[in-house]
């Protein structure tokens, strides 16, 4: 028969996991938004990951998600945002940050982590 110190480090170590897996969901589907982006914006100087980009308003032309950490660089687009309203969900990790340069015209909103 298991202690009463046994059951107890199993309920500790399920709720640890159970913990984990919240993060890693959170992680994932975008812990952070940064929204109405109309103009080149650094979302986030650091590593990272982008979960999720909603256009809200089209414009004319397509804009550019790059891996970076400052807008001058544009070396490493990871992701054409589309010039039509609605969801995309992109989840692709970035290594240096984030920068979201929206086409002319173009309203977005990102959920980043």
């Amino acid at each position: 028969m298991a202690s009463l110190s046994d059951l107890l480090t199993t309920a500790k170590n399920i709720a640890s996991a159970i913990n984990g897996v919240a993060q890693t969901y959170v992680f994932v589907q975008g812990a952070q938004t940064r929204q109405n982006i109309t103009a080149s914006t650094v979302v986030s100087n650091a590593a990272g990951r982008l979960a999720m980009v909603s256009v809200t308003t089209a414009g004319s032309t397509a804009g550019i998600v790059y891996d970076a950490p400052t807008t001058g660089i544009t070396t490493r687009p990871i992701y054409t945002i589309p010039n039509t309203v609605g969801v995309t969900f992109v989840n692709l990790p970035v290594v240096y940050g984030i920068v979201v340069v929206p086409g002319t015209g173009q309203a977005v909103t990102v959920s980043y982590s």
